[in-house]
């Protein structure tokens, strides 16, 4: 087995996809830090992947599982922690009983404020160390490099 040298192992630090992940992970970690003096330690960023997919009006458990790109048993999961932290609850979807709709509570509703009070001091915070042109750069960058990905109407 060959073995690489240093140099032609540095791709592996400096790739686009690495250095998004770095970025992400810190971004979270921020929000999360955030969220915890905020009162809401208890907030894995594991339970954003339901929140962020979960529309204001509620969504069936198995769009949810789709959008995060999880299996419906493993979104079950999520929502199962989330519900017993008292954030979303589960119904009967009218329109078909077998399926089962996921909406916030009311206090899911208020812990989604926090998220987003959250989020909007991390973003302030990486606006101010990176500068407006770049912050506004990446953002029109990301936004449009990423745009069919978006799962929320």
């Amino acid at each position: 087995m060959g073995h690489l040298s240093n140099g032609e192992a540095a791709w592996r630090h400096a790739n686009i996809g690495r250095l998004l992940n770095n970025a992400v992970r810190r971004f979270e970690e921020r929000v999360l830090e955030l969220m915890a003096h905020s009162g809401h330690g208890e907030t894995r960023i594991a339970h954003v992947s339901l929140t962020r997919n979960l529309d204001l009006e509620g969504t069936r458990l198995t769009e949810l599982a789709r959008r995060a790109s999880m299996t419906k048993q493993a979104m079950g999961e999520l929502v199962d922690q989330c519900e017993a932290m008292g954030l979303v609850a589960r119904s009967v979807d009218p329109s078909d009983r077998r399926a089962r709709i996921v909406s916030f509570t009311v206090a899911g509703r208020d812990w989604l404020a926090a998220f987003r009070d959250a989020v909007d001091v991390a973003e302030r915070e990486m606006r101010t160390e990176l500068g407006d042109r770049t912050m506004e750069a990446i953002l029109a960058g990301l936004a449009s490099y990423g745009i069919r990905y978006d799962t929320l109407a």
